[in-house]
């Protein structure tokens, strides 16, 4: 089974990492917008096993050409670096990814909005992330954790704390601190709850 090894950075400004990476000529790959909608059983057991199953759909920002992804990710392995097991398979569409998720007793919990800039230097992948509510990120995932981190140096993200949460994580915090209900966050719903 494929292991997902990723560095999560808060960033205050993603224009400054963005320059940094022009600077080393790292290979931009392009922009989308996705929506993450998570599932999870009646009683949450992927929650209460650290497990997660997401149905992605990315559309892309220049050709608008749309991929449906299910992904299963599952518990955090020890270590410096977030890790753990994960499965993607692509999907048709949306629609009948999500009456099967049902079907096999998987309701949704939570979807949320993301834009994301992908890149690509040395080995590895480099996310620039902007959420709802929750900010900036930079994510950077690889074949290690020596690469990874090397990878963060260079982007002179060293000083930056890891965030070990997970995105739903940082956004289902931030609902139930102010008691919000919604099942869906996106860029839209977070302006209007901005203005008031």
């Amino acid at each position: 089974m494929p292991i997902e090894i990723e560095a999560k950075l808060s960033v205050p400004d993603l224009d400054v990492v963005r320059t940094r990476l022009r600077e080393l000529a790292a290979t931009p790959l392009g922009s989308v917008l996705e929506t993450n909608t998570f599932f999870d059983s009646e009683d949450r057991s992927l929650l209460a096993a650290d497990e997660g199953l997401r149905l992605r759909k990315r559309v892309d920002v220049d050709t608008k050409e749309t991929k449906y992804i299910i992904t299963y990710k599952g518990a955090r392995h020890q270590g410096q670096l977030k890790s753990r097991d994960e499965v993607e398979c692509a999907v048709e569409h949306d629609r009948d990814a999500m009456t099967l998720l049902s079907r096999l007793g998987f309701l949704r919990v939570l979807s949320f909005e993301k834009r994301r800039e992908s890149w690509k230097l040395g080995g590895c992948s480099v996310e620039l992330d902007t959420l709802p509510h929750v900010g900036t990120f930079v994510e950077i995932e690889g074949p290690s954790e020596a690469a990874i981190l090397k990878v963060r140096d260079q982007l002179n993200l060293s000083e930056r704390p890891l965030v070990k949460a997970s995105y739903i994580a940082l956004l289902m915090t931030h609902l139930q601190d102010r008691g919000a209900t919604v099942k869906a966050v996106t860029f839209e719903n977070a302006q209007q709850s901005a203005r008031g």
